[in-house]
């Protein structure tokens, strides 16, 4: 009879080591179905995105009277407390602020029309004023002199014509933009109860009909005291800066002040455009450079004051907004509608950063930390 030997054990397991588990915790798995599910939500996105941008014509002046109609419904609705029927009321709030943005346009357009009959001269009154800039460029000029450049300020030419026009397409909506823009946000004002209600009830589930209910609230709520509280400030730096482009002595305070409320409703690059016009007009109409460094500058402490300290203490408090958030918002809303398009990033990333405190709050199940 053969005797078989005895297993010898593993190297450092002893009787009571346990067997190792084959069950053990691995690395999870990207499947195929997650993959594909992430593939068509991209390109849902960018179809999405396609269309905006194609069908410009129609979804800017939709998107607009939408945002604009959400923040102005309250108006309508406290004219409709007085006994004023709603639709009344939705003509009375647009005609109001076409009447203001009118009055801002023709403060604007009229020093416009004004300095656009003496560009020669503004031009050449910019190329002396620039002169005393020489010892600052003295080095740049070497510079070109060493690869066989010339004098910048006497290369300075009066800028052709042919970018007026393809400007004032791009900032000017065409007429059925308008047309379409104004008869939705009338009717959007006077109709916006029974389509909250119809959105509402569109859904079957009460939880769903509550949830909707409070997005649609705090929208109409955090959107028309954005627009009031933007609005006084703007109209604040407005005034401000006018004061102190009357006191330098720039010409058209006023228009001057209007530019600086009404670009101040577009962050980060509004702040800047103003300055740049302050500069160029102060350097053109005041006697000496550093007088018509003035007003810009002035200009920088109430924009720094506004954006730093007092926008944040007053809209900070109702809905906080991540500068980068602000900016990538910006970035490409701008890119894809343009002025407009700038106009209405802060409204959209309010809108979607309230759908997505109620559709993914904070108390929901949260990933491990790292």
């Amino acid at each position: 009879m053969r005797i078989l030997p005895a297993e010898r054990p593993l190297p450092g397991a002893g009787a009571s080591s346990p067997l190792p588990d084959s069950s053990s915790e691995q690395p999870p798995v990207i499947r195929r179905a997650e993959v594909v599910a992430f593939a068509l939500v991209a390109l849902l996105v960018i179809c999405i995105v396609a269309v905006l941008y194609f069908a410009k014509a129609f979804f800017l002046p939709v998107v607009m009277a939408f945002v604009i109609g959400t923040m102005l419904s309250p108006a309508a609705s406290f004219l409709e407390r007085y006994r004023i029927p709603r639709a009344i009321g939705a003509v009375l709030t647009v005609a109001a602020v076409g009447a203001a943005a009118s009055f801002l346009v023709g403060l604007i357009s009229s020093p416009l029309v004004e300095w656009s009959t003496r560009l020669p001269e503004l031009g050449a009154r910019l190329k002396d004023k620039l002169h005393a800039l020489d010892p600052l460029l003295s080095l740049w000029q070497d510079l070109q002199n060493l690869v066989g450049g010339h004098d910048a300020l006497a290369s300075l030419q009066i800028p052709k014509f042919d970018w007026v026009q393809p400007t004032i397409e791009f900032l000017s909506p065409t007429f059925t933009e308008f047309l379409l823009f104004f008869a939705t946000l009338i009717l959007f004002i006077a109709s916006w109860r029974d389509l909250r209600r119809t959105l509402i009830l569109t859904f079957t589930n009460h939880d769903a009909r509550l949830r909707v209910l409070r997005i649609l609230n705090e929208i109409e709520v955090h959107l028309g005291g954005y627009l009031l509280t933007v609005t006084v400030i703007n109209t604040g730096v407005a005034i401000a800066t006018g004061i102190v482009c009357a006191i330098v002595g720039m010409p058209n305070p006023a228009g001057l002040g209007a530019v600086a409320g009404t670009l101040n409703f577009i962050p980060i690059i509004g702040p800047v455009v103003t300055f740049a016009i302050l500069v160029g007009v102060g350097i053109i109409a005041l006697p000496t450079l550093s007088a018509g460094l003035i007003a810009p500058l002035a200009f920088v402490g109430i924009a720094f004051m506004e954006g730093h300290f007092i926008t944040p203490t007053i809209i900070g408090r109702r809905l906080s907004l991540n500068a980068l958030a602000v900016f990538l918002a910006l970035a490409f809303w701008t890119w894809l509608w343009g002025p407009m398009g700038a106009f209405l990033s802060s409204p959209l990333l309010i809108v979607g950063l309230i759908v997505k405190e109620h559709l993914a709050p904070i108390n929901s199940p949260q990933l491990p930390a790292d």
